[in-house]
Protein backbone atom coordinates (compact mmCIF):
# COMPACT_ATOMS: atom_id res chain seq x y z
CA UNK A 1 0.00 0.00 0.00
CA UNK A 2 0.82 3.65 0.02
CA UNK A 3 3.05 5.52 2.22
CA UNK A 4 2.34 9.27 1.91
CA UNK A 5 4.40 12.33 4.11
CA UNK A 6 2.69 15.75 3.53
CA UNK A 7 4.97 18.00 5.19
CA UNK A 8 5.14 21.95 5.44
CA UNK A 9 5.62 24.96 7.51
CA UNK A 10 2.82 25.74 10.39
CA UNK A 11 -0.72 27.18 8.94
CA UNK A 12 0.26 26.63 5.15
CA UNK A 13 -2.99 23.82 4.56
CA UNK A 14 -1.00 20.48 5.55
CA UNK A 15 -3.87 18.72 7.58
CA UNK A 16 -6.24 19.96 5.24
CA UNK A 17 -4.37 18.96 1.53
CA UNK A 18 -3.57 15.17 3.78
CA UNK A 19 -7.94 14.93 4.63
CA UNK A 20 -8.36 15.71 0.93
CA UNK A 21 -6.43 12.36 -0.55
CA UNK A 22 -8.59 10.56 1.43
CA UNK A 23 -11.75 12.03 0.93
CA UNK A 24 -12.81 9.60 -1.10
CA UNK A 25 -12.62 6.70 1.22
CA UNK A 26 -15.86 6.26 3.34
CA UNK A 27 -13.94 5.16 6.68
CA UNK A 28 -10.64 6.35 7.69
CA UNK A 29 -8.53 5.97 11.03
CA UNK A 30 -7.38 9.52 11.91
CA UNK A 31 -4.71 9.26 14.23
CA UNK A 32 -4.29 12.41 16.32
CA UNK A 33 -1.00 12.22 18.41
CA UNK A 34 -1.32 15.96 19.52
CA UNK A 35 -3.21 16.61 23.17
CA UNK A 36 -6.93 16.09 22.99
CA UNK A 37 -8.83 18.74 23.49
CA UNK A 38 -10.20 18.10 27.07
CA UNK A 39 -6.37 17.28 28.09
CA UNK A 40 -5.64 21.61 27.27
CA UNK A 41 -8.45 22.05 29.39
CA UNK A 42 -7.32 19.93 32.45
CA UNK A 43 -4.33 21.42 32.91
CA UNK A 44 -3.34 24.24 35.14
CA UNK A 45 -2.11 26.26 32.52
CA UNK A 46 -5.48 25.99 30.37
CA UNK A 47 -4.27 26.03 26.65
CA UNK A 48 -7.58 27.61 25.06
CA UNK A 49 -6.13 28.14 21.72
CA UNK A 50 -4.59 24.32 21.20
CA UNK A 51 -8.60 23.60 22.40
CA UNK A 52 -9.98 25.57 19.12
CA UNK A 53 -7.24 23.65 17.19
CA UNK A 54 -8.23 20.56 17.73
CA UNK A 55 -11.65 21.23 17.61
CA UNK A 56 -11.37 22.64 13.85
CA UNK A 57 -9.48 19.77 13.32
CA UNK A 58 -12.74 17.44 14.27
CA UNK A 59 -15.56 19.17 13.14
CA UNK A 60 -14.04 19.14 9.82
CA UNK A 61 -13.78 15.24 9.56
CA UNK A 62 -16.29 13.11 7.99
CA UNK A 63 -18.76 11.25 9.93
CA UNK A 64 -17.67 8.14 9.24
CA UNK A 65 -13.93 8.63 10.28
CA UNK A 66 -13.11 7.27 13.34
CA UNK A 67 -10.35 9.71 15.79
CA UNK A 68 -7.37 7.36 17.81
CA UNK A 69 -6.12 9.76 20.07
CA UNK A 70 -2.67 8.10 20.46
CA UNK A 71 1.39 8.46 20.29
CA UNK A 72 1.20 4.67 19.60
CA UNK A 73 1.19 5.39 15.97
CA UNK A 74 3.34 2.19 14.98
CA UNK A 75 0.84 0.08 16.39
CA UNK A 76 -2.00 2.12 14.97
CA UNK A 77 -0.85 1.54 11.67
CA UNK A 78 0.03 -2.39 11.78
CA UNK A 79 -3.58 -2.98 12.90
CA UNK A 80 -5.47 -0.74 10.59
CA UNK A 81 -8.55 -2.02 8.46
CA UNK A 82 -8.84 0.87 6.87
CA UNK A 83 -6.77 3.74 5.34
CA UNK A 84 -5.08 6.24 8.14
CA UNK A 85 -4.34 9.74 8.57
CA UNK A 86 -1.06 10.37 10.66
CA UNK A 87 -1.08 14.25 11.86
CA UNK A 88 0.93 15.09 13.12
CA UNK A 89 4.76 13.79 13.37
CA UNK A 90 5.90 16.76 15.30
CA UNK A 91 3.53 16.15 18.26
CA UNK A 92 4.34 12.34 17.92
CA UNK A 93 8.16 13.49 18.60
CA UNK A 94 7.41 15.30 21.43
CA UNK A 95 5.24 13.01 22.93
CA UNK A 96 8.28 10.31 23.07
CA UNK A 97 10.96 13.05 24.49
CA UNK A 98 8.12 13.55 27.28
CA UNK A 99 8.19 10.03 28.37
CA UNK A 100 11.65 10.42 28.77
CA UNK A 101 12.15 13.63 29.85
CA UNK A 102 13.76 17.04 27.93
CA UNK A 103 16.20 17.11 30.74
CA UNK A 104 18.06 13.72 29.05
CA UNK A 105 18.79 14.54 25.81
CA UNK A 106 21.11 11.12 25.08
CA UNK A 107 18.43 8.96 26.74
CA UNK A 108 15.80 10.50 24.17
CA UNK A 109 17.92 10.37 21.35
CA UNK A 110 18.18 6.57 22.11
CA UNK A 111 14.35 6.15 22.25
CA UNK A 112 13.75 8.47 19.01
CA UNK A 113 16.47 5.93 17.03
CA UNK A 114 14.38 2.68 18.11
CA UNK A 115 11.06 4.41 17.88
CA UNK A 116 11.76 5.82 14.30
CA UNK A 117 12.99 2.59 13.08
CA UNK A 118 9.36 0.49 14.47
CA UNK A 119 7.46 3.64 13.04
CA UNK A 120 9.22 3.29 9.66
CA UNK A 121 8.62 -0.83 9.06
CA UNK A 122 5.38 0.03 10.58
CA UNK A 123 4.97 2.23 7.38
CA UNK A 124 6.77 -0.27 4.73
CA UNK A 125 4.45 -2.87 6.33
CA UNK A 126 1.08 -1.05 6.01
CA UNK A 127 -1.60 -2.74 4.37
CA UNK A 128 -3.70 0.48 3.92
CA UNK A 129 -3.33 3.46 2.11
CA UNK A 130 -1.52 5.58 4.97
CA UNK A 131 -1.03 9.74 5.01
CA UNK A 132 1.29 10.98 7.38
CA UNK A 133 1.53 14.83 8.08
CA UNK A 134 4.44 16.78 9.92
CA UNK A 135 6.03 20.48 10.30
CA UNK A 136 9.16 21.69 8.79
CA UNK A 137 11.19 23.73 11.63
CA UNK A 138 14.43 23.88 10.31
CA UNK A 139 14.02 27.02 8.18
CA UNK A 140 14.23 29.28 10.44
CA UNK A 141 16.37 30.74 13.36
CA UNK A 142 18.47 28.28 14.99
CA UNK A 143 16.81 27.93 18.74
CA UNK A 144 18.54 29.43 21.65
CA UNK A 145 17.82 26.27 24.01
CA UNK A 146 19.77 22.89 23.59
CA UNK A 147 16.18 21.03 23.65
CA UNK A 148 15.19 23.21 20.64
CA UNK A 149 17.88 22.52 18.54
CA UNK A 150 17.47 18.72 19.49
CA UNK A 151 13.79 19.57 18.32
CA UNK A 152 14.48 20.86 15.47
CA UNK A 153 17.30 18.31 14.34
CA UNK A 154 15.39 15.50 15.18
CA UNK A 155 12.10 16.53 13.45
CA UNK A 156 14.26 17.30 10.36
CA UNK A 157 15.71 13.68 10.62
CA UNK A 158 12.42 11.90 11.56
CA UNK A 159 11.11 13.75 8.31
CA UNK A 160 13.75 12.80 6.20
CA UNK A 161 13.79 8.52 7.39
CA UNK A 162 9.53 8.84 6.26
CA UNK A 163 10.70 10.83 2.83
CA UNK A 164 12.77 7.68 2.19
CA UNK A 165 10.74 5.43 2.28
CA UNK A 166 7.07 7.00 1.12
CA UNK A 167 5.72 6.49 -2.30
CA UNK A 168 4.67 10.43 -2.37
CA UNK A 169 6.35 13.15 -0.83
CA UNK A 170 4.17 16.70 -0.56
CA UNK A 171 5.52 20.02 0.11
CA UNK A 172 2.75 22.20 1.17
CA UNK A 173 3.94 25.86 1.54
CA UNK A 174 1.60 29.01 1.57
CA UNK A 175 -1.92 27.13 0.40
CA UNK A 176 0.35 25.55 -2.25
CA UNK A 177 1.51 21.50 -2.51
CA UNK A 178 4.99 20.88 -4.40
CA UNK A 179 4.95 17.39 -5.43
CA UNK A 180 8.05 15.88 -4.59
CA UNK A 181 7.93 12.34 -5.10
CA UNK A 182 9.83 12.24 -7.86
CA UNK A 183 12.71 14.16 -6.54
CA UNK A 184 15.89 12.82 -6.11
CA UNK A 185 17.14 11.68 -2.30
CA UNK A 186 19.99 12.78 -0.74
CA UNK A 187 22.08 9.91 0.12
CA UNK A 188 21.19 7.79 3.31
CA UNK A 189 23.66 8.76 6.46
CA UNK A 190 24.40 6.71 9.24
CA UNK A 191 21.40 7.85 11.43
CA UNK A 192 18.01 6.20 10.81
CA UNK A 193 18.36 5.92 7.77
CA UNK A 194 18.52 9.56 7.33
CA UNK A 195 20.61 11.46 5.52
CA UNK A 196 22.98 13.69 7.16
CA UNK A 197 22.59 17.31 8.08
Amino acid sequence: MSVTLVTGPVRSGKSRHAESLLRGHLEVTYVATGPSADDAFETDAVDTEWAHRVRLHQERRPPGWLTLETHEVEAAVREATTPVLVDCLGTWLTAVVDEIGWDDLPAADRMLSTRVRTLTSALVAAQVPVVVVSNEVGWSLVPTTASGRFFQDQLGLLNAAVSAIAHHVHLVVAGRVLDLSGAALVPLGSRRGAPDA
